[in-house]
């Protein structure tokens, strides 16, 4: 989502500009962590996989489990403490989190996990053309209509989440209807206008030299980002699916 990590970032940006040429944060060297971290969230998620595969359900629903409380308490110490050397051991925790939901899914629909991930990729890589290319220019206007669009998505998420302790749902958004699917694509849409943001704040964050520790919280916030999407464009294919 239009993440905490970014904006917090965005705040504190040219308050010193005291560093050394080799002490300030650079795009190649976040996308670097980035591929790091991803590198661990994938052998994670696939660890998790599979251990469902394999038929030890219940090591893969500890793993599920563990990894995604640990790694949502692990992404608020990480925001307020701004402690990067935490940062890997979330990207673990979330891959052990996707594992479980990606078995989940496949299991429902066999290939769907191969479909998301192929997804993900193209609309990263789609994004990063269209904002380096400037069709898309991340204005004052574009973030805040992202940004209200992205709280909005949470809100809605946010009151299926707590209703779901009281018997009570969301009408259509979990769906296979047509407004369902019409929801899902939206949010697709809006997470996918999340990586222009993010690349912008990460570009903003090099030419106001900020420090060089914040590749890796720069590399934090994308790769939210990325997880975000992945999971909204396995649950718009699986909603595609159930209707075959």
């Amino acid at each position: 989502m239009a993440n905490p990590i970014m904006v917090r970032m965005a705040e504190e940006y040219g308050q010193d500009s005291s560093y050394g040429m080799n002490n300030v944060m650079t795009v190649n060297g976040t996308l670097q962590i980035t591929a790091f971290l991803g590198i661990l969230m994938v052998a994670a998620a696939a660890f998790c996989y599979t251990r469902f595969s394999l038929g030890y359900a219940d090591l893969g629903n500890m793993l599920f489990y563990g990894g995604a409380i640990i790694g949502f308490i692990l992404a608020i110490i990480i925001y307020f403490a701004k402690t990067k050397v935490l940062i890997p051991v979330y990207a673990v925790c979330e891959g052990l989190a996707l594992g479980g939901i990606s078995s989940l899914f496949e299991s429902l629909y066999p290939g769907i996990v191969l479909q998301a991930v192929t997804g993900t990729f193209v609309t990263f890589f789609a994004m990063l053309i269209l904002y380096r290319t400037g069709i898309i220019a991340c204005t004052d206007k574009f973030r805040s209509v992202v940004f209200t669009s992205t709280f909005s998505i949470a809100g809605v998420y946010l009151v299926d989440f707590i209703g779901h302790f009281f018997n009570f749902s969301v009408p259509v958004i979990n769906s296979a209807s047509n407004i369902g699917i019409g929801f899902s694509v939206v949010v697709v849409i809006i997470a996918a206008l999340n990586l222009i943001i993010d690349f912008d704040f990460i570009e903003r964050g090099v030419q106001m030299r900020a420090p060089k520790d914040y590749e890796w919280f720069g590399a934090f916030g994308l790769l939210i980002t990325i997880v975000w999407l992945y999971i909204e464009i396995l649950k718009l294919l699986a909603k595609v699916s159930s209707r075959r």
